[in-house]
């Protein structure tokens, strides 16, 4: 009998056969194999499995826990749900990268080394860059290529303070830092593995990718890329800096960042986008507090919001589905002709706002309740204001907009019925838990003393809402969306890029020509000259290799511009070479 079965293997093996299955048989198939992967998790026992030596520092494959299991649980259930929603996609590339994407997630999820988390983080940013990819617009293909020069640099830094880490503890197995729980005492390698975990948790001023690249992925990618990476570094952050003082004013502040940029957003997914950086601050602030009940808090966020987030994704990419439209300055009275889309939109939208019996009412007052037990008035009244503004972009502001308001005479109607199935999974289990939440409860790391369903909490958080509404009502023509863009960080290294790009075309490439003339015209000439007095220095072979370099040196600039197809090949080269070049770093370290 098999002890244990890693889920990550059933996603990554199994996305192989998907390119030669076709109608019926691929769609039973996507199916299964999430529900295999759900069965997998359920099933499995705490343990550490799959230990090794490797260049003489111990590998752990899988260590399952807790809190790896709650995170692996809802992994596995949104796979299922969002496969449902992608089933009528006939391109395979979508569903091919969805399962090494979640199959990655995975991976993290329960790796126990730090190898093994770097591997399969790595294959998340590769994976999810072809989503974007994927929509083939020149905006996607830019995005694209934005998420990854991002990822990467956020790659190598994880990379160096693995390196650095493992150099000064002794050990590569991945657990909490030492010195993590009092700022100032971590050493560089410790840092350097923060920065690499709070990038891909969208931690401004490190936030712009998610914002950049999820509106321009596929209607169905985006809804994969609103679960994973994000929730995925909210759980290496749990696993390795519980208890980091930084981490709570980073969260409070993400809280609230995230709600300011959704008040000037057009595009309905963008501001979506926005608001995933302002929840994961609730859990990034949880992690930060430290205690049992804010770490209880931060877990069981994640999971709510995993659902409802991509229950708002899915209905916001049923409006695209069938319109073509993204700006809510485009889109109005949609409900007549798309009434189930907009009432499931409503179920994540109270869910998201944290209306009583939804569950973001059940998880992100834990949050806000393990603040205010460890006496920190600034961060509960951050956090509050936050779900204030939630309620009033997300839950007001874009469905009336989007579904109501002016009515445009669009042509629509309800997106093909796999879509609605899947939003009404997603649905079903964000009243599910809102209303009994007693199953997450028993799921989560630490035992829970916390009873949402008080009358003072309850009356508490009705009255935020209702007077929020209010204010809308009140205020809606001054909430009117415009067609602007908004600067966010990522206006740094879009003009850092080009500049870089001027300095390789211009001044460098006039140097390289300067140097390769000289070269044509007074060195090698010199070398010939003495092959022929009989030092019998055979250059032609070095003259061809240096002239076809400077050739494709010079076309690399057109050929990157030319780009459009093969990406998949291109990249899944890259990403082997950086695993290979990762192995040797660590192999000459510890050798």
């Amino acid at each position: 009998m098999i002890d244990f079965v890693h889920p990550a293997l059933l996603f990554i093996l199994g996305a192989v056969p998907i390119p030669f299955l076709t109608g019926s048989i691929r769609k039973v198939y996507l199916v299964l194999i999430p529900a295999l992967a759900i069965v997998a998790v359920v099933t499995m026992e705490p343990g550490s499995y799959g230990a090794a030596r490797f260049i003489g520092q111990e590998v752990l494959f899988a260590k399952v826990d807790k809190l790896s299991i709650v995170f692996a649980t809802v992994f596995t259930i949104m796979a299922l749900i969002g496969m449902v929603y992608a089933l009528h996609l006939p391109r395979a590339g979508q569903h091919v990268a969805a399962f090494v994407y979640v199959g990655s997630a995975l991976g993290v999820v329960f790796a126990g080394d730090y190898l093994t988390l770097y591997l399969f983080w790595e294959g998340m940013a590769f994976a999810s860059a072809y989503l974007v990819f994927a929509q083939e617009s020149e905006r996607a293909i830019r995005a694209a290529f934005r998420y990854l020069m991002v990822h990467v640099t956020g790659g190598v830094a994880l990379l160096g303070g693995i390196v650095l880490h493992g150099l000064a503890a002794g050990s590569l197995l991945f657990g909490p830092i030492a010195g993590g729980a009092v700022a100032g005492t971590m050493d560089a390698g410790g840092y350097l593995i923060l920065t690499g975990f709070l990038l891909n948790a969208a931690v401004p001023p490190l936030n712009a990718w998610l914002t950049d690249a999820y509106p321009e992925a596929t209607v169905t990618g985006a809804v994969f890329m609103s679960a994973f990476t994000t929730k995925t570094a909210v759980y290496v952050l749990a696993r390795a800096f519980p208890g980091t003082e930084l981490l709570v004013w980073l969260g409070a502040a993400m809280a609230l960042y995230g709600v300011i940029y959704a008040v000037l957003e057009n595009d309905c997914r963008r501001l979506l986008a926005y608001h995933i950086v302002s929840q994961v601050g609730y859990m990034v602030a949880g992690i930060g507090i430290g205690t049992e009940m804010a770490v209880n808090g931060a877990t069981s966020h994640a999971f709510a919001h995993i659902l409802y987030k991509a229950l708002l994704f899915m209905g916001a990419g049923a409006v695209i589905e069938v319109t073509g439209r993204r700006k809510l300055t485009e889109l109005g009275g949609l409900y007549k002709t798309m009434p189930l889309t907009v009432a499931l939109y409503m179920v994540g939208a109270f869910a998201i706002s944290a209306f009583p019996f939804f569950s973001g009412f059940v998880t992100k007052s834990m949050v806000i309740a393990a603040a205010g037990q460890d006496h920190r008035a600034l961060v509960v009244l951050a956090l509050t204001m936050a779900s204030s503004g939630t309620f009033l972009h997300t839950g007001l502001k874009l469905p009336y907009y989007m579904f109501f308001g002016h009515d445009r005479k669009l042509e629509a109607r309800e997106p093909p019925r796999n879509m609605l199935v899947a939003m009404g999974m997603a649905a079903a289990l964000c009243i599910a838990i809102g209303v009994v939440p007693g199953p997450l409860y028993a799921l989560l790391p630490y035992p829970v003393a916390f009873e949402p369903y008080t009358g003072a909490h309850v009356t508490e958080s009705l009255g935020l809402l209702m007077f929020t509404a209010l204010g809308f009502i009140l205020f809606l023509k001054a909430l009117d969306p415009e067609n602007t863009i908004s600067i966010d960080t990522d206006w740094f290294y879009r003009k850092g890029a080009r500049a870089f790009l001027w300095l390789s075309e211009k001044p460098l490439a006039r140097c390289e020509k300067a140097v390769s003339d000289v070269s044509d015209s007074v060195a090698l000439p010199l070398l010939h000259g003495a092959a022929r007095a009989g030092l019998r220095v055979d250059l032609n072979g070095v003259d061809g290799a240096v002239n076809g370099l400077a050739r494709a040196i010079r076309d690399g600039g057109g050929a990157l511009r030319r780009l459009q197809t093969g990406v998949v090949t291109h990249y899944a080269l890259a990403m082997i070479a950086g695993v290979i070049a990762a192995i040797a770093v660590f192999a000459v370290v510890w050798q």
